[in-house]
């Protein structure tokens, strides 16, 4: 059907539109010209075009100048919608009302930013957008960008250390990794694992190779030092049960370790060695700078999330 349109509209003059618009309202060619800026010449030019376009007279001459046809009038009931929706169109920007709108975004994200993120957001919509849904795809840094370009997902979530010249970013908060545990199977002397604690007791991995050497390795390596990974996976669903019922660790962002910690009865301790803080952001493609229900939905992102704070707004 597209290309249908296409092979139409490519030998035909949309500006002709107005021409004959011109001519139905001032029924002279002289004075459609005056409208239209316009020399005579180059209206009547466009009115033979129309005919040839619609295969009919469209105006006749009278001693009054000219009169449509019945085939003109007939046109001109279904042109003068579009020219009006049209000029809307063109004219007024577009708006986004979340009370009555009815869209489903996509958004990508990594499960530990899902499992943080969705239920805020999700009991925000319910009382501002209740005809707006959610699609959450998994992705990560090397990702999103190509899941932007090809319009898989319109809004990202996470630490994107480059952000494209075609796209946008908008920092949320800044985060460390964090030890999660359970406190009655991994005792401490202090709330706070030392090294030595921290070595002594077997650890859960979350890898995306799902391997069992992950950063946190790689640093306890740069001073000499091990720890026994005992089990790994790619996602973060699995790696708090684990460490509930057994006595082992699992080191993972501070914003996943708040929720197990809330949900799970687990303790939470910073790390005994120094590591860099990441920053989440928002990222999506400049061409959407200006789809207003894709800035509503950043804007519920930042309201939510920005600065590390959540506030709650929802039921």
């Amino acid at each position: 059907m597209s290309n249908i349109i296409e092979n139409d509209f490519r030998h035909f003059d949309l500006n002709l539109l107005l021409t004959f618009r011109a001519l139905l309202e001032e029924r002279s060619v002289t004075r459609a010209a005056q409208r239209l800026f316009l020399g005579q010449p180059a209206v009547s030019g466009a009115l033979k075009r129309l005919r040839e376009a619609f295969g009919d007279e469209l105006f006749v001459r009278t001693s009054r100048g000219i009169a449509p046809t019945l085939r003109a009038l007939e046109l001109a009931r279904q042109i003068e919608p579009f020219l009006q929706s049209l000029h809307q169109v063109l004219t007024q920007a577009p708006v986004f009302d979340p009370a009555s709108a009815q869209r489903v975004f996509r958004i990508g994200l990594s499960d530990s930013l899902e499992v943080l993120m969705t239920p805020e957001i999700m009991g925000r919509l319910t009382v501002a957008a209740p005809g707006v849904k959610l699609i959450a795809l998994p992705t990560d840094s090397t990702r999103a960008s190509a899941m932007l370009d090809e319009g898989e997902i319109e809004l990202a979530v996470g630490v994107f250390r480059e952000c494209l010249k075609w796209h946008r970013r908008r920092p949320l908060f800044q985060w460390r990794f964090v030890s999660v545990f359970n406190p009655r199977l991994v005792k401490t002397r202090r709330k706070r694992l030392s090294m030595e604690e921290f070595l002594r007791h077997r650890h859960v991995l979350t890898s995306f190779s799902a391997g069992l050497h992950g950063f946190i390795d790689e640093r306890l390596e740069m001073q000499g030092l091990k720890r026994d990974v005992v089990f790994s996976s790619a996602n973060f669903a699995t790696s708090p049960f684990i460490v509930r019922r057994t006595p082992a660790i699992a080191t993972v962002p501070d914003f996943i370790g708040r929720v197990w910690r809330d949900a799970l009865d687990l303790e939470m301790s910073p790390l005994p060695f120094d590591v860099p803080g990441y920053e989440v952001s928002l990222m999506w493609a400049a061409a959407r700078d200006q789809d207003p229900g894709l800035a509503w939905l950043a804007e519920e992102f930042a309201q939510a999330f920005e600065g590390g704070g959540k506030k709650r707004t929802g039921p």
